[in-house]
This record gives structure tokens, sequence and C-alpha cells, in this order.
């Protein structure tokens, strides 16, 4: 489709219809301060290449920072065989399979991302993915309370605040009590009696501050109540599925599954769960059939959205998969495998595990938490701010100290280490720490 851009007549005349004086008065709930960041580039009309060599030559000024960055989306290396194929017309195009005839290869590797996310989970059935992470969990409550009833969710108050935000959104309008969970010294939840009403537990694997939960027995103190578990689908290359912890539903943020950090989105949800609550789960399934000469295929299975049934029966109207990041994710893990996967996640262990060490021989700084971690860790020091603004002017990216306050924790920023993070940059990060502790 060609851009054919507005003329200022087309402009105006908009603008007569919806009553706006300028384009400025439609922003203008934005406070003004932050709409002055953001003007036009004032480049004057100018042939492609002169427009080309202005725009380049601003980029050169732009500074790279190397992301040592958390909460849920991660700088992953992602294998050249992840754009080649994703970028194929046949997958860069599609959307909704609705004809099965004509979709097969679309059908085909949704299947096998499903399949994939239930080996990786230890789960038994899984969508065809969701908008990302956090909408994937607070969908996930929901779901939960169609089965169980209840009108309360116990949330730790390590889960990742960006993702907590989303669930307090979704469950104040849906009537649901957000029960506050605190953690121990070692970062960990504590569980001291479930109350009457409870939907679900919520637990992240790792959690917010990085720190490994243990899921042994949790489920079995719930009684009816659904564990809901969301995770790092990397760490689960080394850490034992929540499926084999009875875990009801399994749900997760897909972006470091062959998807670029891209400014944080567009991202990727993980929804997995029990085959026997299949028909409550929120999104589109494929599944693999035979036609009437006996060939294998595969088709839309389950959707339940309110495009095809009955709105009142719908699941959620805002499941809308993200197949393209869903397709990245299934050529990642096909391309990696499950030695590659477990490889990455060592890697990831071992170079958070030894920054870690060094952190600890700095004066000054110390670990926030003493509990088991994967590749996230948060750090406690007198100043945060500064050591987080050293860091920045130095070329760093961390996870700055107000999302740890959102958690409960005062004085410490966090990091979060992956296998493309090198010596080097490690080096560099510990410099500027020993440069602050002088």
């Amino acid at each position: 489709m060609e851009y054919i851009p507005h003329t200022r007549a087309d402009i105006e005349r908009m603008l007569r219809a919806i009553g706006v004086g300028d384009v400025d008065d439609l922003f203008s709930d934005i406070p003004a301060e932050i709409r002055a960041r953001y003007r036009p580039l004032g480049l004057s009309p100018r042939s492609e290449l002169e427009v080309r060599r202005e725009l380049e030559g601003r980029a050169i000024k732009n500074r790279r920072l190397v992301p040592f960055l958390g909460l849920g989306l991660y700088d992953h290396y992602i294998p050249a065989v992840v754009n080649e194929l994703s970028s194929r017309s046949e997958f860069y195009t599609a959307y909704t399979p609705y004809q099965a005839e004509v979709s097969q290869g679309t059908l085909t590797w949704m299947f096998e991302y499903q399949t994939m996310i239930c080996e990786l989970t230890g789960m038994e059935v899984a969508n065809a993915s969701m908008y990302d992470g956090g909408t994937a969990l607070a969908e996930a409550v929901l779901m939960a309370r169609r089965i169980v009833g209840g009108d309360k969710v116990l949330v730790p108050r390590s889960l990742n605040p960006l993702h907590r935000g989303v669930v307090e959104t979704y469950c104040r309008g849906a009537g649901i009590e957000v029960v506050d969970l605190p953690f121990d010294e070692a970062g960990r939840l504590v569980l001291e009696e479930v109350p009457e009403g409870v939907i679900a537990l919520i637990v992240q694997q790792p959690n917010g501050l990085g720190i490994i939960e243990d899921l042994s027995g949790l489920k079995e103190r719930l009684g009816d109540a659904f564990l809901i578990v969301s995770v790092y689908p990397i760490a689960l290359g080394v850490l034992e599925p929540p499926g084999s912890f009875g875990a009801d539903i399994v749900v997760g943020e897909g972006q470091p599954l062959g998807n670029p950090l891209s400014f944080g989105g567009p991202l990727l949800g993980i929804f997995a769960t029990r085959r026997k609550y299949l028909r409550m789960m929120p999104g589109r399934v494929s599944g693999r059939t035979v036609d009437v000469e006996g060939k294998e295929g595969y088709v839309m299975t389950l959707q339940t959205r309110e495009q095809h049934i009955r709105r009142e029966r719908a699941t959620s109207n805002i499941c809308t998969n993200s197949a393209l990041c869903a397709l990245r994710a299934t050529i990642y893990l096909a391309a990696l495998g499950p030695e590659g996967l477990q490889q990455i996640a060592l890697l990831c262990l071992e170079r958070a595990h030894e920054l870690a060490q060094e952190i600890e021989r700095i004066p000054g700084f110390e670990l926030a938490f003493k509990g088991p971690f994967f590749n996230e860790f948060a750090v406690r020091c007198s100043d945060p701010e500064g050591v987080t603004r050293d860091l920045w002017e130095a070329g760093f990216a961390v996870v700055p100290p107000v999302y740890l306050e959102r958690m409960g924790v005062e004085r410490a920023f966090s990091l979060a280490l992956t296998e493309k993070r090198t010596e080097e940059e490690i080096q560099g990060v510990l410099e500027v720490l020993r440069e602050h502790a002088r």
C-alpha cells in the first residue's frame, strides 16, 4: 500500500469535522513540557538521497547503550535464521488463517509453536500466543475465576511491577481484590495462609527481583484455587517446568525467544494450561487432523474471541495473537533445540553470578537478597540513583531504583546478564561501580 500524505486542505476538513482548532489541540491532554520534546525534524523538501544523508548524519550522534536490563525484557542473541525465515512473504503478511486450505503453512507453525510451549512449560495445551506477558497473566486470572469462582487473587510484592499494573487494572474492572503477599530476606514469597474466596496464587519464576521461587508444595496448599506461574522462558532451559509442580496455568513474556528489544515491543504472550480447561482458555488453537482422503492437515480448532462466537460466551475480546512474534519464537526454539536452549541458559546464569561475586567485593555494594537467582539480581548501595546515572553516562543501561521501590525494595537497582554480555562490558560496569565507591 502506497503512503499518500494528507494535504493541508485534508487536515483542515478533518479538524472542522471533529470541532478542533488545530492539530496541537488533539494532544492537549499531554503536558506541554512533554510535547515540547517531540517536534518535527524540520526537514525541507529534498531528494531521497539528501534526506537519507541528513538522517544518517543525525543518527551518528546517538549514543549506544549496552543493555543490562531485565524486568521481563532481555537482550538475547537472535540467530540469522530467525530473521531470514520470518521475513518470507508467506509468513510476514499472514494474519488470521480463516481458510485452512490456503493457510497450511501458518497453521503448521502455530501447531509447532503450541507443542514447543507445552514441552517447555510442562503443560498439556497452549494457545497460539497473546499480546504480551502482562496481558497473558491478567487473562489467566480471569480464566481462573471463570473456573474456580471467588473474588481474591494472591499477588506477591516481588511480581514484576509492570505486569502487576496490568493485573491490577484487569482486576479493578472485574471486581477482584488483589491481596499482597510479602517476601522474605531471601527474596522469596511468603504464603502463610490461604483466605476464603481465593481464585488463584500468582508466582513469577524467577520473580521480579530475579530470585528463583520454590514452587514445591504451593499447589497442595491452594486447594481448589489455581496456581498461576509466570515464567521467563530462557530460564526453563535449566529450571524444572511449572507443570511438574502442579501449575494450572503457565504464562510468560516470549520476547526473549527470538524477538528484539525494539524499545519495548511488539511482544509475545505465552499461555498454556491443562487439557481439561481448554475451552476456558482465551486465544486460538491450531489442531492437527486428517481430510476425507486421510491426508494430514491443520485447522483452527478453537477460537474464543467475540468475533467468532456469541459475545457473552467469549473468553476474551483482546486476545489477538502476536503471530509474527510467535513465528520467530518457533524458529528460534527449533534452531536451538533443547541442548542449545540449555547452553544459553547456563551462559546467562554463569555470567550473572560472576558479576554478582565481583560486585560484592566492592565496598558499599551488596546483593539485596541472598536467595538463588538466575541471571538477574538487585544490588543495594547508599546512592542507587547516582550509580545508575553514572552507569548511563558510561553507556550502560540498568533497571533504575524506581522499579525496585514499586516492589518495596529501597536503595537498590538491578542488573540482568545474557549470553551477549562480553567480558569487556562486564568490566566496564565494575569500573563504574569501583569509581563510585572511592
